[in-house]
């Protein structure tokens, strides 16, 4: 089965290492990214649950690269969710750049390839959505 990609990239007016340490607090992923709350359940491991409960899907996840501050990779490793995602952090104008890209294996076969079309610009913008926020929360002033 062939992958399915999709992504974004949003500017922030914070430094890598602020912006990659927000990143990658997993327990604070509910306050930027849609809909979503995120755990470690160990070493290399992360569960996030996307969805208002009961109606959502659990996306378990391995961490397979991690090089503070400017990149991590997951393997996406849950029944619905497979493949990989990467977020990368780099710096850019007195900021960072991020750039998310998600490398998906479809669920549901022919079906799910045939209705990707209609998916990858809701799932495009909903990182879209998730980076801006993470920019917003960055560079918001401290409380």
């Amino acid at each position: 089965m062939r992958p399915v990609y999709a992504g974004a990239a949003v500017e922030v007016a914070a430094r890598p290492e602020e912006v990659f340490a927000l990143i990658t607090d997993w327990p604070r992923h509910s306050e930027w990214m849609f809909m979503t709350s995120a755990r470690e359940v160990g070493e290399h491991r992360v569960e996030a649950y996307t969805g208002v409960r009961p109606v959502g899907f659990l996306d378990t996840m391995t961490i397979v690269a991690f090089e503070p501050p400017s990149y991590v990779l997951m393997e996406h490793t849950g029944r619905l969710v497979r493949g990989r995602g990467a977020i990368r952090v780099r710096p850019w104008r007195g900021g960072s750049r991020v750039i998310w890209a998600e490398e998906l294996l479809l669920p549901l076969g022919a079906a799910g390839r045939a209705l990707w079309p209609l998916g990858r610009p809701v799932v495009t913008a909903l990182a879209r959505h998730s980076l801006r926020r993470l920019a917003r929360l960055l560079e918001a002033p401290a409380r």
